[in-house]
């Protein structure tokens, strides 16, 4: 262990340590190494037998006969045991040690290149994609949305920005998106619907292909909105069919004689409706890219999840490398979300029983609920509801994790306390009555604290003063008193 400063590091110095105590064989040391490296610490345990006091029937002399005393062999035995949780071999030890350092600097020095090519990597999992745009927000990098006219294939570096990827579409074949982004390329950006239409083929550019790039936002760059597409992009795409069926007829018709300023005034014209509420065009984003990009119905509870929970739906999840999740089975975790589905069974007793489908900013996680707990809390588990979930951990082999359901806790009920900061308690005592009537105009269970900055004084007031935090109420406060005069806590649940 000398080059390691007396440190285990590699699996070779753990093969030559069995090898040089307990005059294990080589083949037999490389069966110990492989049971680290798959960390089967039932195996390591057993080995320890043989390691401490040999084995005669299988040629291990072991370290008590070889003058070394069972106290020392028994601790040597538990720090290999203790390094088999993180053990490499000595070339992916290095090979992982260039890679790290090449990663580091690109992050440290070419952040939003370097999002833009993880993203990449794993575009087909929206979990990890989620993930890692959530990371690019606490770096202060921008997610754009996806654009027709900027995107390309993969997620790329815009001006300090990071593009959505075109191909991360569902739906939408990659080829298409080539084909999109050579006639662009080639013929400039694409002006307006009908242009995008009348530019590609009806195989590249047909009413499903569209629908998709309309949901997601692709088009949100061309004049209209989503209502105004979705309503009108089918007749588009049959009345430019329709133009061209007639043009290898060889029909012509009066609007081929008119000049092309006079062709405007006979194009197709959008719809006038206003656009979709945000929660409709984040739904729209959700079942085409499969994760929220422009905003996630949870943003505005991102510290109450890290407060409250001990896990994420990534948790669940099986890891790609080792076929396992990062729980433990039978441990009591909490997680929390946005319910997305209720399946109701009924039991052999006749008793319902549910299997819920929680949301967070990652992924899903299925949730367990037996008969008693379903009663009890069938109120809380319908869609969209926002709660927290804690229950017992349940593991099958070579499936996602899954939480068998003990309590649920909704969003709503979480304490909250609405602080207000003002300058001094001169400046609140000059405006109080003001402030009053702003907290009049709300009704809640969320308590309202005042502190006065140059007496760093604290003042809760009485629950007839309590309100509810809204962002209407927030607005009126930032507007009369500034706009970091206020901030909504949240109190943390007892996990």
């Amino acid at each position: 262990l000398e080059p390691t400063y007396g440190c285990i590091v590699y699996q070779e110095q753990v093969m030559q340590i069995v090898r040089d105590l307990a005059g294990y064989s080589y083949g037999r040391s490389d069966l110990v190494r492989r049971a680290m490296a798959k960390k089967k610490a039932s195996v390591m345990e057993r080995e320890r037998q043989n390691f401490v006091y040999g084995n005669e029937a299988e040629g291990v002399r072991g370290c008590v006969a070889n003058g070394i005393s069972e106290e020392i062999a028994n601790k040597i035995y538990d720090e290999m045991t203790d390094f088999a949780k993180y053990a490499f071999n000595k070339s992916h030890a290095a090979a992982y040690a260039v890679v790290s350092y090449q990663t580091a600097f690109l992050k440290t020095y070419y952040p939003v290149e370097f999002m833009a090519a993880l993203m990449t990597s794993v575009i087909d999992n929206p979990g990890k994609v989620s993930q890692y745009i959530l990371t690019c927000r606490q770096m202060g990098i921008e997610i754009l949305p996806p654009n027709i006219n900027e995107g390309e294939a993969r997620f790329t570096a815009d001006h300090g920005k990071i593009r959505f990827a075109l191909s991360a579409i569902k739906g939408v074949g990659r080829p298409v998106i080539e084909t999109v982004v050579a006639e662009r390329e080639e013929n400039g950006p694409y002006p307006s619907l009908l242009s995008l239409v009348q530019r590609l083929s009806t195989k590249e550019m047909n009413k499903r292909t569209l629908e998709s790039f309309i949901k997601c936002g692709a088009l949100d760059c061309l004049s209209g909105n989503r209502r105004q597409f979705m309503e009108s992009y089918a007749a588009i795409v049959d009345e430019v069919a329709s133009q061209r069926k007639k043009t290898l007829e060889g029909q012509m018709s009066l609007f081929d004689f008119l000049a092309p300023e006079e062709k405007s005034e006979f194009e197709l014209r959008l719809p006038d409706v206003a656009e979709y509420e945000k929660a409709e065009l984040l739904q729209m984003e959700k079942e085409t890219l499969g994760i929220y990009v422009s905003g996630h119905p949870l943003d505005s509870y991102v510290e109450a999840l890290k407060k409250n929970t001990t896990k994420s739906s990534l948790d669940f999840a099986l890891d790609e490398e080792t076929g396992d999740t990062k729980l433990t089975d039978g441990k009591t975790e909490m997680i929390g979300g946005m319910i997305t589905g209720v399946l109701k069974k009924t039991t052999k007793t006749s008793q319902v029983m549910a299997f819920v489908t929680l949301e967070d900013l990652f992924g899903s996680v299925e949730i367990i609920v037996f008969p008693k707990t379903y009663e009890r809390f069938k109120g809380a588990l319908v869609p969209d509801q926002k709660v927290f979930i804690s229950g017992r951990v349940s593991i099958e082999e070579d499936k996602p994790a899954r939480l068998i359901c003990s309590d649920v806790i909704l969003f709503s009920s979480l304490q909250r306390e609405l602080w207000v900061c003002f300058e001094s308690k001169a400046a609140f005592l000059a405006r109080e009555e003001e402030f009053y009537e702003i907290l009049a105009s709300s009704d809640g269970r969320d308590e309202t604290v005042v502190y006065c900055k140059q007496e760093k004084a604290v003042k809760r007031l009485p629950k007839n003063r309590s309100v509810a935090a809204t962002e209407e109420l927030l607005r009126r406060i930032s507007d009369a008193f500034g706009e970091n005069s206020v901030k909504v806590v949240e109190k943390s649940l007892k996990k």
